[in-house]
């Protein structure tokens, strides 16, 4: 089933009737729109004055609908999730637990070729230089010891910007605009991860006690072009805009019902996130060896 991702960036306020979330405006209590429950992926709330009723939350929760919270600069600055999404949620967090290094280190592997391979279509499609790609994907050892992601990271970077970009949280612009693309696919994965009872602090490469969600981080990077990409095409129509709009926004969450290959079959990127996210654990148990992640095409 194909999810929706709704934006809510004024006043509102949020509460459940006849399994809907209805929409209201806060003063006047008029309805200004309802979304069934249900068809929800993803709701994020870019608004100060914004009240949500905890019934609401209750129901959203029970059918793994990722809640995002914006901070007073418009970005994305938490997120909730049900504790478990799995009805075999312990068995799963169990296999999660016993996966060997040997194994990480593989899968690691895998997910940075399939990175590279990515960043290599995107700066193909726009006809920039990316044959040196070639060599830093073949060049990807178990764990990627060498280092051929962050090799490959500053080609890429260089030649989808400028020379003279550096990729930062909190660097100069555009970085903020692939921050907040970033952070709603990092939603998007983590929601996937939960409903496949996984736990998403027990990455296959991150590694930081601060960081909740580190299997998120591993695997939403070969998805990280498919963002590049939207934001490329924004910047190319609004190429002096600095500002976080409502529109780059509602762009922005495209993401989620954007085509991607996966598996030999077109599926749009919230279920191909799935679909990674359980061939992983499948990994874990040794059903397969190779994660499942999208092709750029």
């Amino acid at each position: 089933m194909i999810t929706r991702s709704i934006y809510i960036g004024n006043s509102a306020y949020l509460k459940l009737k006849d399994e809907q979330m209805k929409i209201l405006c806060p003063k006047t209590k008029i309805e200004k729109g309802s979304v069934p429950v249900e068809d929800l992926g993803l709701l994020m709330l870019d608004h100060f004055q914004i009240t949500i009723s905890h019934q609401l939350i209750q129901k959203m929760m029970g059918n793994n609908v990722v809640v995002v919270s914006c901070d007073s600069h418009h970005l994305p600055h938490g997120i909730m999730l049900p504790l478990y999404g799995h009805s075999e949620h312990s068995d799963r967090v169990k296999d999660q637990l016993e996966a060997s290094e040997p194994l990480k280190k593989q899968l690691w592997k895998q997910t940075v070729e399939c990175k590279i391979e990515n960043q290599k279509e995107v700066l193909r499609r726009l006809g920039n230089y990316y044959e040196p790609m070639i060599e830093y994907q073949n060049n990807v050892k178990s764990g990627d010891v060498t280092n051929m992601e962050g090799i490959a990271a500053q080609h890429y970077w260089k030649y989808l910007i400028s020379l003279d970009f550096l990729r930062q949280r909190f660097g100069d612009s555009p970085n903020q605009f692939f921050n907040f693309g970033y952070a709603v696919l990092r939603s998007i994965v983590a929601r996937a991860i939960v409903e496949t009872g996984l736990l998403p602090v027990l990455g296959i490469f991150h590694k930081n006690k601060y960081n909740p969600y580190c299997l998120a981080d591993d695997l939403m990077e070969p998805y990280r072009p498919f963002v590049d990409l939207l934001v490329m095409q924004w910047l190319e129509i609004h190429p002096e805009t600095e500002e976080l709009t409502k529109e780059f926004k509602a762009h922005i969450l495209q993401i989620a019902t954007k085509d991607v290959r996966i598996d030999d079959k077109t599926r749009p990127l919230l279920i191909s996130v799935k679909t990674t996210a359980t061939s992983l654990y499948k990994c874990y148990t040794g059903e397969k060896r190779m994660i499942s992640y999208p092709e750029l095409q």
